[in-house]
């Protein structure tokens, strides 16, 4: 496997994977990884003939009060479990090279990242689509793969694709999950013990959704989601960013539960440790 940080010899490799009419896929990443993510590289690696993982932790995504700086990092132990799933590639690049002295472009998608993780974090999406375009010039892949666990990013990474013709297939991998539901997700590091064992209570409340859904025992979709925000804030230090079950396409609330209903959950820690987690309502 080889590490290349200079976006002109990624360029160069790429080109000259294209010439010899080799599939690339790519699995942007910001880094130390858990096995959601090298179950995308495996995806990949099943999928392309050539896989490029890309490390980047991305400053233009960060809010001014959110984990910029103490995001967990560890380049040897990314690089080592990276090459142990067959990728072909570990691209790191610099920020000064990504984002050079007075740069100033960005993208922007619209409706779909005007509520959720994007009402609560402004800006952030901009940043989200900026980089992987970024991403896709550098890398060139056919494919790039993207977990679902991040439900909004994907839709609009969907979306700023079809938007601008960019002739990559996304392809959303379902979300995975540690033995007990918890979602896999680097933050989790930052939770102790006592921490991660409430965490349990995103996957739970995905659980009782379905099954208040699937024995008709709720008087409303937005009842239901006062009654999950109820039962997640039980939980000491739980503070819910948003609760809500959207159409899976469009991402507008739903009035009613059907089989492209997804309920969207996104949760503070004691304050500082956000995480994500969402569901299909109807299995």
């Amino acid at each position: 496997m080889k590490q290349i940080s200079s976006i002109a010899e990624m360029n160069s490799l790429s080109a000259k994977w294209r010439q010899a009419g080799e599939r690339i896929g790519l699995v942007p990443t910001m880094g130390y990884f858990h096995n959601g993510h090298l179950a995308l590289m495996q995806e990949s690696v099943r999928q392309c003939d050539k896989t490029v993982v890309s490390l980047f932790v991305n400053p233009i995504q960060f809010g001014p009060k959110e984990d910029l700086e103490t995001y967990p990092r560890d380049l040897d132990r990314d690089r080592e479990m990276a090459h142990s799933q067959g990728v072909d590639v570990l691209y790191h690049p610099d920020v000064k090279d990504m984002y050079p002295q007075a740069f100033q472009t960005s993208i922007h998608v619209d409706r779909l990242t005007e509520g959720l993780c994007g009402g609560k974090r402004p800006g952030h999406f901009d940043g989200v689509c900026t980089v992987v375009n970024k991403l896709f010039n550098q890398v060139r892949p056919h494919m790039a793969i993207f977990g679902e666990k991040d439900f909004q990013q994907l839709a609009v990474i969907r979306r700023m694709v079809t938007d601008l013709d960019i002739g990559i297939k996304i392809v959303g991998y379902p979300t995975v999950r540690e033995q007990d539901g918890l979602a896999m997700s680097s933050r989790n590091s930052y939770l102790d013990r006592e921490q991660r064992q409430k965490a349990l209570c995103l996957s739970q409340a995905i659980q009782y959704a379905r099954e208040k859904i699937a024995a008709n025992r709720t008087t409303g979709i937005r009842q239901l989601e006062q009654e999950i925000k109820s039962r997640i804030e039980s939980e000491d230090g739980f503070t819910v960013d948003y609760v809500s079950i959207v159409d899976g396409d469009s991402l507008i609330p739903c009035d009613l539960a059907d089989e492209n209903s997804i309920l969207l959950l996104a949760v503070y820690v004691d304050g500082s440790v956000r995480l994500i987690d969402n569901g299909k309502l109807i299995l």
